[in-house]
């Protein structure tokens, strides 16, 4: 989403409303697994040399069940404020300000910006069932308690009945007694 300046400075305000593609969310390290076109719809003030966006961005994005890793639609809706002047005595004064060098300002990394913000730390699946857990991975598999306390026990035996190759003579000492 890429605005000119001076158009929004002839007709402010300017309202603006457009359907954009954010898939790259996908891509990069964070729990999206997949995301729709995100609805980006607001106005733009111009104070002096201050530009004022207020927008909403809308969208579903799919995300990892907490519990079962199967896929969770997530909708969102996020309320936005980002300013931006052509002063540059001012942005260095006000971090919440940026500063625009160019006559074009594009608005879509503040909008990522602002999704990935709005991810939230765990999602949970309403239908989570036994049927639909993810039940193994890469060099993982999911195991029921009783699955886990059998492999448990049968693994301890094992331990027990391994002995140290260097004590390996001892335990013929013990059979020798016996005789």
């Amino acid at each position: 989403m890429k605005f000119s300046l001076q158009k929004i400075k002839r007709e402010a305000p300017y309202d603006f409303e457009d359907t954009v593609n954010v898939d790259e969310l996908e891509r990069m390290e964070n729990d999206i697994r997949n995301i729709t076109d995100v609805n980006v719809k607001g106005d733009v003030s111009v104070r002096s040399e201050t530009y004022t966006f207020r927008y909403t961005i809308k969208g579903t994005m799919t995300l990892p069940c907490a519990r079962t890793l199967v896929d969770v639609p997530y909708e969102f809706s996020v309320q936005a404020i980002d300013q931006f002047t052509t002063s540059e005595y001012q942005a260095q004064n006000d971090e919440d300000i940026h500063f625009i060098d160019q006559e074009v300002l594009d608005l879509m990394p503040y909008i990522k910006e602002n999704i990935l913000l709005e991810v939230p730390l765990r999602v949970y699946s309403d239908e989570a069932t036994m049927d639909n857990i993810v039940s193994e991975g890469s060099g993982w598999d999911l195991l029921q308690e009783d699955e886990h306390l059998d492999l448990k026990a049968k693994h301890e035996e094992e331990e027990q009945e391994k002995v140290d190759p260097r004590l390996s003579s001892l335990k013929k000492f013990f059979d020798d007694k016996k005789d």
